[in-house]
Parts: C-alpha cells; structure tokens; sequence
C-alpha cells in the first residue's frame, strides 16, 4: 500500500502564505541546501499528487510550465476546472478518494499544498506522515499551516534535523 504524506514549509509562527495568499518569503529560501531531504529528491518518489482547488489555482497562475508532467495529479473540488494547465483528475467527495489512494500500490502520494486538505486527511487518519520545513521567519499573519477544527492527535517525531540557513525539518508518522 502507498503511503500518503505531507511534505510542506511553514514559517516559525505556523503560517504557510502570508497575509496576501503570497509566498514571496518562502521563495528567498531557494536553492537552501536540504541534502537528502531536497525537494527534487521527494518528488522522485511520488507516484500521485493531490490538491485542492486553491492550491491548483495557485499553482495555475504560475507561468513556467506544468511541474508535475511525472505524476498522477488529482484535484480535490466541486467546480470543473476549465482549460487545466496540465493533465488532472478531478474528485469531489474525499471519503472516496481516500479509499481510492488506499487501494494503491505504485508509489507514494503527497498531499501538496495548504493545510485545510491535509487537516481533512489527519481527520479521517488517512495521512500517514508529514515533513516540516520551519522557515526562520515571522509573518504575523496568514494562512495557517492547518486550520483549527478541533481536531486533536499526538503525532510521532520519527526525526528532527537543522537544515541550512536556520531552517528546521521535522518528521512526523500520523496513522
């Protein structure tokens, strides 16, 4: 079975875009040495890649070419996207499409994106791990890493590690 994971940058007051929905200050941090934890390493590893429709929007307005060309995507959303940048699936109930990814066995997923997807997939225990780059700066406002609903877990630290420029990646098994 594959696993589904989290792989995302936060700033160090838990923010993952700033007040403007901008990530101007995380893309100051380009080219940081992660090592084995580099971001084009991950993605090497991922057979499937699911997002929500404001991280697809995001990602769409961007002008270089379409990034996941490797990979399964899928969109999690109610609306029909018109002219997708790249090839994608669409899902709207995510119940189903957690028991769809279960049913896989070709490679890892990554949840990409915001933290209100992620929250729905911890919520219903079906994110198995996460990666945390904290990004030594502070927003003071944004978005959040992962909204509050309530939702309560005592994650797994399998490791922590200090990464270039001050930045810190954290380990986490979910389920």
């Amino acid at each position: 079975m594959a696993k589904i994971v989290g792989y995302i940058a936060t700033s160090l007051d838990g923010f993952i875009a700033d007040e403007n929905d901008k990530l101007d200050w995380l893309f100051e941090y380009d080219g940081m040495d992660l090592g084995e934890h580099d971001y084009r390493l991950f993605v090497k590893g991922i057979r499937t890649i699911v997002m929500g429709r404001g991280t697809y929007d995001f990602i769409a307005k961007d002008p270089a070419p379409w990034a996941y060309r490797e990979q399964r995507v899928i969109v999690v959303t109610s609306r029909p996207i018109e002219n997708p940048k790249g090839t994608l699936e669409t899902r709207d109930n995510v119940d189903d499409l957690i028991a769809e990814l279960r049913r896989l066995d070709d490679g890892d997923i990554w949840m990409l994106g915001g933290g209100l997807l992620q929250m729905a997939f911890m919520e219903r225990g079906a994110l198995d791990e996460i990666e945390i780059y904290i990004i030594p700066e502070l927003l003071g406002g944004g978005r959040s890493l992962f909204p509050p609903t309530g939702f309560r877990s005592t994650p797994k630290l399998i490791s922590a590690k200090t990464l270039d420029k001050g930045c810190v990646r954290l380990h986490y098994e979910l389920s």
